[in-house]
């Protein structure tokens, strides 16, 4: 561990960088661990936070700018694909705040994230206030729990990260499950 901690702090700029794009592509534990590196001095903390607030803030812009540009042509679409877009950017529109505030922690789900959201109507001067607080937020957890427990980071063990995250997503998608069945359950009653 001691290496590799003296690798980042050589690398520094360059760590900086990498994190930065990580961040615009996905979420993951990466920021936590940039945290535990500053906590041991490797990195700088606020360098860190910067280059992980910005990643995952610019990153989902570009996402929602995409699909504001592109998404009329993917909802048009009578594939099985556009269908899912379509449902997706009808539970966006009822749920949206929340849901910014959510999918940027279950695994997986943040490259997507930003995209229905896209797809409905709000405009980009309110997606852009809220995306900027809840990058602030996820920062904030991710980064701060990695530099403020750091030192019980070792004894922790990276196989708990691993169960801590299928537990969040787990508890994500049983409340996508509750939101699809009343969205589900609105609809067809709107039908009758």
């Amino acid at each position: 561990m001691e290496g590799f901690l003296a690798l980042l702090q050589q690398y520094g700029t360059f760590v900086y960088v990498l994190l930065f794009a990580y961040c615009a592509l996905k979420s993951g534990w990466l920021p936590l661990f940039a945290g535990y590196a500053a906590h041991t001095g490797a990195l700088d903390v606020s360098f860190v936070a910067l280059s992980s607030f910005l990643g995952g803030y610019l990153g989902d812009e570009l996402r929602f700018a995409a699909a504001k540009r592109y998404g009329v042509r993917w909802l048009e679409k009578p594939t099985k694909m556009g269908l899912l877009f379509k449902r997706a950017s009808e539970l966006a529109n009822r749920h949206g705040t929340t849901y910014m505030f959510l999918y940027r922690y279950p695994k997986g789900l943040r490259t997507i994230g930003a995209l229905p959201v896209g797809l409905t109507g709000i405009s980009w001067r309110r997606f852009s206030a809220l995306n900027m607080c809840s990058a602030a937020l996820w920062t904030l957890i991710l980064v701060g729990a990695g530099y403020t427990f750091g030192a019980t980071f070792d004894a922790f063990g990276v196989e708990n990260l691993t169960a801590i995250s299928l537990l969040f997503l787990c508890v994500f998608l049983v409340s996508l499950y509750r939101v699809w069945n009343q969205s589900m359950a609105v609809h067809n009653h709107n039908k009758s």
